[in-house]
């Protein structure tokens, strides 16, 4: 299995406090954005870097910023919404999109229903879903990014189904997944 799990101590602790039955609505809101924003610090190591002069208060640096549009961020709707505020918080100028898709009743096979991307198709992709279960939304989604002309993509989720991984990994080998936890 392809799959990056982020353990950090910080990680786990929250991510515990989050699954607490005891832990109300507030809390757990606040607890997916620190874990996502956690998260992104971690997996983000190797973003491209472009040098800049910068001007300081005693002489001119060379300083480094992440590549101009460079991120995008794509949250599977609705549950990726959650996700996407602590992503920001650490990458305020990082593109957002939108692919809605649901189960159909019959099939149970992934249906899109809504898909906004902005225009960048060189930037590397977030696509963020906080529960990967069997797989199909995931692969659904990155499939229909694909097809649209994005090529750089990861897969952050915070907790990940062995089977959805394996799922994810056999129609997107090329897809990096990052998860808090693999149950």
């Amino acid at each position: 299995m392809k799959v990056k799990v982020v353990d950090h101590p910080l990680i786990r602790h929250k991510l515990t406090i989050m699954r607490d039955t005891e832990t109300g609505s507030k809390d757990f809101r606040e607890m997916l954005d620190e874990i996502s924003m956690l998260m992104t610090y971690e997996i983000t190591r190797d973003l491209k870097l472009e040098e800049t002069e910068v001007a300081t208060p005693i002489v001119t640096c060379t300083g480094y910023r992440l590549a101009a549009n460079s991120i995008t961020v794509v949250p599977i709707l609705r549950a990726g919404l959650g996700m996407v505020s602590g992503i920001l918080k650490l990458i305020p100028t990082a593109k957002v999109g939108h692919i809605g898709l649901y189960r159909d009743p019959e099939t149970l096979k992934p249906v899109e229903y809504y898909c906004k991307l902005p225009s960048d198709m060189n930037a590397e992709t977030f696509v963020v879903d906080p529960m990967l279960a069997t797989g199909g939304s995931s692969a659904a989604a990155i499939t229909l990014l694909k097809a649209k002309g994005l090529k750089k993509i990861r897969l952050i989720c915070l907790v990940a189904a062995p089977e959805g991984v394996e799922v994810v990994n056999k129609e997107h080998p090329d897809v990096e997944i990052f998860t808090a936890a693999l149950d």
